[in-house]
């Protein structure tokens, strides 16, 4: 079974390429029994994806492009997203085990109530969106990913790894953050400081805290 290691978290991976799998191409995500799996679903565009109550199990999803995304009660276990932009998504309710997403857009999306573990997000999109509620029951690691503006509120991210990624303006609510990992990242302009207890983070980074609490503080500096 493969796995990545990021610092001291290992992930396990989906393992889409082991001897005797095959994965056949579907045509569609929605099934009357509520399962897809050991599934290729490539090459779509649509104007909306809506799954309720479905598990997808053993897959891999790519170049799929919808304008609306309206996912509840999803269950995703070894599962592969590339290249895959999720319009206006709306993922409620849901638990993702040994999932990636690779090169994917959730562009301004609300995910809430999400369970996850063995999660990598790998140089996505996800500026403006907002996750809330998300509980992190294993490993999981952003690398390399834009975070603009986007929002976690009562969230479980402990160790949570963010590597290599873009946290313009980007707030940390209220949550649980013990051993989340930000090191590597430029701290100057998160939100939220006051709640990043037990957090880690590089002795360097201490000055990108203390400019990203003078801005969020609004303190005036002057010599008058």
């Amino acid at each position: 079974m493969d796995t990545l290691a990021f610092g001291r978290v290992t992930l396990t991976l989906p393992g889409l390429d082991e001897p005797g799998l095959y994965l056949s191409n579907v045509q569609t995500l929605v099934s009357g029994r509520g399962v897809v799996q050991d599934f290729q679903y490539a090459d779509a565009q649509l104007r909306s994806l809506e799954l309720d109550n479905t598990q997808l199990i053993t897959g891999r999803i790519t170049h799929l492009r919808t304008a609306q995304t309206q996912l509840d009660e999803v269950r995703l276990n070894s599962v592969e997203f590339d290249s895959v932009d999720l319009g206006n998504a709306q993922w409620t309710n849901s638990k993702l085990s040994r999932v990636v997403f690779r090169n994917c857009k959730i562009m301004g999306g609300a995910l809430a109530g999400l369970t996850v573990e063995d999660v990598l997000f790998e140089n996505c999109k996800l500026d403006y969106s907002t996750f809330e509620e998300i509980r992190t029951a294993g490993p999981v690691v952003f690398s390399k990913c834009s975070l603009v503006e986007a929002e976690f509120h009562d969230c479980d991210l402990s160790s949570t790894v963010f590597s290599d990624c873009v946290l313009r303006m980007t707030e940390f609510g209220k949550g649980r953050y013990k051993e989340t990992d930000l090191r590597g990242n430029d701290l100057s302009s998160i939100r939220g400081l006051t709640n990043l207890t037990k957090v880690r983070i590089d002795p360097g980074q201490q000055a990108d805290l203390a400019q990203a609490l003078v801005a969020e503080l609004d303190i005036n500096l002057g010599d008058d």
